[in-house]
């Protein structure tokens, strides 16, 4: 899986804010987005929640964009400690953010 494989405003989110996906990012996004249950260790600044999330906020963006989107949750994210949780809201707040400026 490559950045072309991702919804123009994801990926020029992306391009604008990183050279190039890490390693984390390049081996675990084929497996996340077939479905498979994927186990990613890596270094602390390595990109494990873009890894992590990226395919998932993709697929949010492309059914949002052909109006298949519905109404009910979509991702779960369970943390063992609350701190970890709120450091995961932070961290994704500003893709978020921007990729809805890209949809502009």
């Amino acid at each position: 899986m490559t950045l072309d494989d991702f919804n123009v405003a994801t990926r020029n989110w992306f391009e604008k804010n990183f050279k190039s996906p890490t390693e984390a990012q390049r081996l675990s996004w084929p497996s996340i987005q077939k479905g498979k249950h994927t186990l990613i260790s890596a270094p602390t600044g390595s990109g494990k929640t873009l890894a992590a999330f990226y395919i998932s906020i993709d697929k949010l963006i492309k059914q949002s964009i052909t109006d298949q989107l519905s109404q009910e949750t979509r991702i779960l994210y369970v943390s063992p400690l609350k701190a970890l949780s709120n450091d995961i809201h932070k961290n994704l707040q500003i893709p978020l953010e921007g990729i809805k400026k890209e949809m502009l």
